[in-house]
């Protein structure tokens, strides 16, 4: 069983920036892969961004709602956490972001694939 603690939620004007943190306890392991989703009020859980191995040689990977947004969210990953940089943010980018991870290697974007999961950080965006 791996333990997921998200921090570094909150208040932010639209433009602000944040930068979410995870860290892992317990059955943790370095060849599984560390995601972000996110739930706005109202709407389906949605992937946000992963990357695959710590230790380097990761892959990280994004939504596709971020492609034409080059750099706005950045991934990153150290042993046993993972962060979000989130960039020019937007009132729409608010919801509960998630951390999660898999038990194996391996590169998804869906929830399912993703046994391990955190309790939530509130992420608000203010226009």
């Amino acid at each position: 069983q791996v333990q997921l603690v998200e921090s570094g939620g909150g208040l932010v004007q639209a433009g602000g920036s944040l930068t979410l943190s995870c860290a892992a306890s317990g059955h943790t392991n370095d060849r599984s892969t560390m995601a972000w989703f996110r739930q706005a009020p109202g709407k389906e859980r949605e992937f946000v961004a992963a990357i695959s191995r710590s230790g380097g040689g990761g892959v990280a990977y994004y939504a596709d709602f971020l492609d034409s947004e080059s750099g706005r969210f950045a991934i990153s990953r150290a042993t046993n956490t993972a962060s979000l940089q989130m960039d020019s943010l937007k009132p729409e980018d608010t919801a509960v972001y998630y951390c999660a991870a898999t038990d194996v290697e391996v590169m998804s974007r869906d929830s399912n694939d993703f046994r391990n999961w955190g309790q939530g950080t509130q992420v608000t965006v203010s226009s």
